[in-house]
C-alpha cells in the first residue's frame, strides 16, 4: 500500500476517465464467457476495488458523489419508462415479503453481533446504526448516527469504511447467489429462468434497436432531467431528508402508467440508464478502502460481517418456508442492504425486468423506515 494515491481526488478529468473507462469495459467483459458468469456489475465492482486498494484512485471523491447525486437518479427514469404499474404492481408483493424477512434478518443478527463482539461504550449506538444501515441502505448510517448522538470522526470513520468493504463483499455474494447450483434446486427461480430465455431474444447492451436515434435517445435525456427536477423539487419543500428518489420513482411510475404508449414509445432510455449503473457500480468498488478497515475498523468490520451473515441464513430460512423466488429474495436483500438505487441496478444487471419496480418500492420504503428501526434496536440495548 502507497501512503498516498496516484491520482488524486480532485483530478476529475483522470477519475471520470477511469469511470466511464471501466463501465465501458464491464459491459464488453459481460458478453465473453467468463465475463457471462460474473455479470458487468460484478466486473466494475471489481476493477475499481482493486485500483482504490492499489492507491491508483482514491476510495472518495467529488467525481464519486456526482455519480451518487445525479446519474444514479437519472438512471431510475431511464429504466423505467416502459413500466406499467398494471402490469407490474402483482410482482411486488413477494419481494415485500422477503424484504420483511430481511428486515427481522438484520435486527436478530444485530443483537447477537451486539452480545458476541464487544465494541466498548459505544457498542449500542454502533448497534443501531449498523441496524439502520442494514434494513434501509446506506442513507440511513447518518441519520443514526445523528439521532443517537455518535459524533467521533474516528469511529465514524471506521464505520463508514467498514461497511464499504462489506457491502462491497456482500454485493458479490449476492450476484453470485442466483448462479448456484444448489440454490437453484432448492428455491424457485423462474426470474433468472426467465432472463436466461429473454437473454436470446433481448439484449440490454445491444445496438441493433432500429428504434433508437438520436431524436429519442435526447428525448430520454430530457424527460428523465424533467421528472427529476420536479421530484427533487417536490422533495426540497417538503423538508423531508431522502425521499427524492421516492419521488421520482412516483413520478416516472405515473407517468408510465397512465400515457404507457406515449413515454414506452421512447427507445433507448434503458440503455442509457443501464450505462449510468454500471459507472455507479463502478464508484461503489472504488470506495471501499480495505486499507482504513484494517488500520481502524477491523472489528467493525467483523461486527458488519456477522450481522449480514445472520440477515441471509435467515432471509434463506424464511424464504424456503414461504416460497420465495430466489431472485425477490436477492434484490429485497440488496435493498435492505443498498436502499433502491442497487437494488434495482442489480435487477436491471441481471435482467429481472419485473423486479425493478419492487426493488425501488422496497428500498424506499427501508429509507423511510430503517432509522427509527435501528435506533430503536440501539437504545433497547442500551
Amino acid at each position: 500500500m502507497f501512503d498516498s494515491v496516484l491520482i488524486s481526488a480532485d483530478n476529475n478529468w483522470f477519475l471520470w476517465s477511469i469511470l466511464l473507462g471501466v463501465a465501458a469495459f464491464s459491459l464488453w467483459a459481460e458478453k465473453t464467457k467468463l465475463g457471462a458468469k460474473l455479470s458487468g456489475a460484478m466486473i466494475a465492482i471489481i476493477s475499481t476495488f482493486v485500483l482504490s486498494n492499489l492507491s491508483i484512485i482514491p476510495s472518495s471523491a467529488p467525481a464519486y458523489d456526482v455519480v451518487w447525486s445525479y446519474l444514479v437518479p437519472l438512471a431510475i427514469p431511464l429504466l423505467l419508462f416502459k413500466a406499467n404499474l398494471r402490469k407490474i404492481l402483482k410482482e411486488a408483493g413477494p419481494t415485500l415479503i422477503a424484504f420483511t424477512m430481511g428486515g427481522i434478518g438484520t435486527v436478530i443478527g444485530t443483537v447477537i453481533a451486539f452480545h458476541l463482539i464487544p465494541l466498548g461504550e459505544e457498542g449500542w449506538q454502533l448497534a443501531g446504526i449498523f441496524c439502520s444501515t442494514y434494513i434501509g441502505g446506506s442513507m440511513n448510517f447518518v441519520a443514526a448516527a445523528e439521532a443517537v448522538q455518535l459524533r467521533s470522526g474516528d469511529i465514524l470513520s471506521a464505520g463508514i469504511a467498514a461497511d464499504n468493504l462489506i457491502m462491497t463483499v456482500y454485493f458479490l455474494i449476492l450476484f453470485a447467489l442466483p448462479s448456484i447450483k444448489f440454490l437453484q434446486k432448492l428455491f424457485p427461480n423462474k426470474h433468472q429462468e426467465n432472463a436466461e430465455i429473454n437473454d436470446n431474444e433481448e439484449n440490454y447492451f445491444e445496438e441493433e434497436d432500429g428504434g433508437i436515434t438520436l431524436a429519442n435517445l435526447s428525448m430520454s435525456l430530457f424527460v428523465s432531467t424533467t421528472i427529476c427536477a420536479v421530484g427533487y423539487l417536490f422533495a426540497d419543500l417538503s423538508g423531508i431528508d431522502g425521499i427524492g428518489i421516492l419521488v421520482v420513482t412516483a413520478l416516472v411510475i405515473i407517468i408510465a402508467t397512465s400515457f404507457p404508449k406515449q413515454i414506452g414509445a421512447i427507445e433507448g432510455g434503458d440503455k442509457i440508464g443501464m450505462f449510468f449503473m454500471s459507472i455507479f457500480f463502478a464508484a461503489i468498488g472504488a470506495s471501499a478502502n480495505i486499507k482504513i478497515v484494517m488500520e481502524y475498523g477491523s472489528i467493525l468490520f467483523l461486527f458488519a460481517a456477522l450481522i449480514l451473515l445472520i440477515h441471509l441464513i435467515f432471509l434463506l430460512t424464511a424464504g424456503k418456508l414461504l416460497k420465495l423466488d430466489l431472485a425477490e429474495m436477492v434484490v429485497a436483500s440488496n435493498a435492505n442492504m443498498g436502499g433502491p438505487t442497487t437494488a434495482a441496478a442489480m435487477a436491471a444487471a441481471r435482467k429481472w425486468k419485473d423486479l425493478v419496480i419492487p426493488a425501488i418500492l422496497c428500498g424506499t420504503l427501508g429509507y423511510a423506515i430503517a432509522t427509527f428501526i435501528g435506533v430503536g434496536v440501539g437504545f433497547w440495548l442500551k
